[in-house]
């Protein structure tokens, strides 16, 4: 078993010497004389703890230690400060910058030993609790994901489409999102969300859902509430995930123009997932062939698309569109029904 690592720093050799000779038998110590030295070696080495000396030229202790805080990488890290300022204002202090423990120079080695351990143990123990934690969240995330995808699916099936249509369309709507800046999670949000965009249409009657020829008015309103439905179907939610979710299920046939439905929400207060989804849907909807209706050619659906830009369509998403458009077809071939 690999013992436990700990970075001394001290700009005062036999500082240093005191500190390694208790501490080098039961721990692999490393050492920093300045407090830049430290910021480098604690990024790169990851120590299970830092004992950091206050008085220093340059960066003093306090310095590094917020520096070690304001650091995701390091900031958990627990820092004891061992120096010879022994003042309560100097502990008050030292808590305040987010150390752990206070150790007087000059030390007394069993009280070394004893404070190191107890730091040690109090961290292995945070990080093992967060490591549950973290692998209970993802159980609990990859289910819901799991759900949302199938129930994404059978909302596709009763419309006479196949599951791939979401899988293709929450993939394009994942390349469009990286394109206009989102990053990789945001952009992994609207492609685990997208696919509730239709989940409304389980509320729609066969008799309209599934008619093979043109709708009459009437029944193209009652396919109109399918965004409305949706919305009653996803429910509200703190998840992040499924908040995007019912926003794609309720916005996803709103026009830039203000003329889409259900509530005829224009331009940007359109939610971002519903524009995109928009986009990503209708590809794939005119490029697909249906027992109704033959298959689009490329061309004449990403002229449609870019003809509809500032009408039906955010036209930064149509751009990113385009800009991405190899991706989205070879996304569309592996994809294929």
């Amino acid at each position: 078993m690999s013992k436990q690592s700990i970075l001394v720093v001290d700009d005062t050799p036999e500082n240093i010497d005191v500190l390694n000779g208790i501490l080098n038998e039961e721990y692999d110590v490393k050492v920093a004389i300045n407090g830049m030295m430290a910021l480098k070696i604690a990024q790169k080495m990851k120590p299970d703890i830092i004992l950091l000396d206050i008085m220093m030229p340059g960066m003093d202790g306090y310095e590094v230690c917020e520096a070690l805080k304001a650091n995701m990488e390091t900031q958990k890290i627990p820092v004891i400060f061992v120096t010879a300022k022994n003042q309560i204002v100097d502990e008050a202090r030292g808590f305040e910058v987010g150390a752990v423990d206070y150790i007087t120079k000059p030390v007394s080695p069993p009280i070394v030993l004893a404070r190191v351990k107890t730091q040690l143990a109090i961290y292995d123990q945070s990080r093992t609790l967060e490591s549950l934690v973290k692998e209970r969240t993802q159980e609990l995330d990859d289910t819901r994901l799991e759900i949302i995808r199938r129930l994404g699916r059978a909302a596709e099936y009763r419309d006479n489409e196949t599951g791939m249509h979401v899988i293709r369309m929450s993939k394009y709507s994942q390349l469009i999102a990286k394109e206009i800046g989102l990053d990789d999670e945001q952009a992994e949000l609207i492609l685990n969300a997208s696919p509730m965009h239709d989940i409304g249409k389980i509320g729609i009657p066969d008799n309209v859902l599934l008619k093979p020829g043109k709708l009459t008015n009437e029944e193209f309103d009652i396919i109109k509430q399918h965004p409305e439905y949706g919305v009653m179907i996803m429910g509200e939610h703190s998840s992040e995930l499924l908040k995007l979710a019912n926003d794609a299920a309720n916005s996803h046939h709103e026009k830039w123009n203000g003329r889409g439905y259900p509530n005829g929400t224009k331009g940007e207060d359109i939610p971002l997932i519903g524009r995109i989804a928009a986009v990503a849907d209708v590809f794939d909807a005119l490029t697909s062939e249906r027992p109704y209706k033959k298959a689009w050619t490329i061309e004449d659906a990403v002229g449609l698309i870019e003809r509809e830009s500032g009408e039906q369509f955010d036209p930064r998403i149509v751009k990113a569109f385009v800009n991405v458009l190899p991706e989205i077809l070879k996304v569309k071939e592996q994809y294929a029904d």
